[in-house]
């Protein structure tokens, strides 16, 4: 009854939330983000009442499962977006610049921290530099799509955009595994050429194949129901169980097979949207139906925050520069790889700034690298929590800002706005959905 009551609390406050920082010009991301941390184990959840907050961590990781599907949705609507005629005209673009903004903020990032560890050799080793910068590649899938919906951002800069934030989750991927192989190596002295490449590669061959049957066999499912109702339940019931297939390790001597939930997911709305003609209507329909899911997982990810990482001052800059190193690499890796590609300038210029936002990915990674050692992988799940407390809440932020500058983001004329306004004052009775 607790956790039921813990969530209800949770997406209720976060709403009132959204309505209370409207004001500012926000984006409701921001709001779940901030409602978390309010409710979360360090701030209102310290005072223990049962279902008011989440009044410890546990609490909080308990509810992963939940994350876990949410980011299914997510990664299955992102999957969305690479329709085979959008990726004629924007594939090679999005290849070219997703593979090299990645690279850049990875090759800075580890720059700007190995001179760091010459300078607090005891707080940061290199085995941790190398992996944080690995994980400067990865980029919040969520917090984009989110404010892309919120806002119906439409134009080239959000065609492009979505492809990108997608392909980062395979370049991560890859850049972590060497990172990580080699950080392995210099803290044991061996090098396991297994996990550093032939893992990795796999582990995106096989994601990719999985999806893709899952995505096939989902299609051919949906031509036995007639009914709008039975297939979305039908949609929904698959993507969860491919977040639950995605779980799956499986070790064939040397080498272990395991799978990228994103990966996997994206790839089987990706194979849906373009093998079933109603994927577009059951897309819309499954929308509706996630948004309070997209909503209780931004508040659980800004509950799982952790602000002890203020405690150390050294931490915080090391965080610091790891922030602004991470968010320059994006930037210039963005805007050369744009002019390379002969981009129109309003997505040159804008594309960079909405790379910024970080999570669930990198989240992901530092849990693999708790593997170096308790030191060592806390000090890296300290300075990228930090950084992704700052992304998470700023992010969203720019990333409108970006949009709104590309064109992408257009305002509502001021008659809507003003038949919205008359509504919720009660002068008018009547209500139009598409204000």
């Amino acid at each position: 009854m607790n956790y039921l009551l813990s969530i209800g609390f949770a997406i209720i406050v976060g709403l009132l939330i959204t309505r209370i920082i409207k004001p500012l010009h926000l984006p409701d991301v921001t709001a779940y983000l901030v409602t978390g941390v309010i409710i979360g184990p360090f701030l209102l959840g310290k005072l223990g009442i049962p279902g008011i907050g989440f009044n410890t961590s546990t609490d909080v990781s308990n509810l992963g499962p939940i994350s876990n599907v949410a980011l299914g949705f997510i990664a299955f609507a992102i999957g969305n977006e690479f329709r085979i005629e959008d990726l004629k005209k924007t594939g090679k673009a999005a290849t070219v610049i997703g593979i090299i903004q990645a690279l850049t903020a990875a090759i800075l990032t580890d720059i700007a921290l190995l001179i760091l560890h010459f300078i607090y050799p005891d707080k940061l080793s290199i085995p941790v530099a190398i992996t944080i910068g690995a994980i400067a590649t990865a980029t919040a899938p969520a917090s984009t799509l989110m404010v892309v919906r919120q806002y119906k951002a439409k134009g080239e800069l959000t065609n492009l955009l979505l492809p990108i934030v997608a392909l980062d989750d395979a370049v991560g991927l890859i850049v972590f595994a060497i990172s990580f192989g080699v950080a392995q190596a210099i803290n044991s002295n061996a090098f396991d050429f297994i996990s550093v490449f032939i893992n990795p590669i796999l582990e995106i061959i096989f994601s990719l194949l999985l999806g893709f049957i899952l995505g096939a066999l989902l299609t051919y499912l949906e031509r036995l129901f007639l009914s709008n109702s039975n297939r979305l339940s039908l949609t929904i019931g698959f993507v969860i169980l491919t977040v639950a297939l995605a779980s799956l390790i499986i070790p064939i001597g040397p080498v272990t097979i395991s799978f990228s939930s994103l990966l996997v997911c994206m790839m089987l709305g990706s194979t849906f949207c373009n093998l079933s003609p109603l994927a577009e209507d059951l897309m819309e329909r499954a929308d509706r139906w996630t948004a309070p899911l997209f909503a209780l997982f931004f508040i659980i990810s800004g509950a799982g925050l952790e602000l002890s990482v203020f405690k150390d001052l050294i931490i915080v800059f090391i965080g610091i520069v790891y922030v602004f190193v991470r968010a320059i690499g994006k930037y210039i890796g963005s805007y050369g790889s744009c002019i390379l590609m002969h981009e129109d300038k309003k997505v040159t210029n804008n594309l960079g700034i909405c790379l910024f936002p970080q999570a669930g990915v990198a989240l992901g990674m530092t849990v693999t690298a708790q593997s170096l050692g308790q030191a060592e992988g806390n000090t890296i799940r300290n300075i990228v929590l930090f950084g992704i407390l700052i992304y998470e809440l700023i992010g969203p932020l720019l990333t409108k800002q970006a949009l709104t500058r590309s064109g992408d983001i257009t305002a509502k004329p001021a008659s809507i706005l003003n038949r919205r306004k008359n509504f919720l004052s009660g002068k008018t009775k009547s209500w139009d959905k598409n204000q």
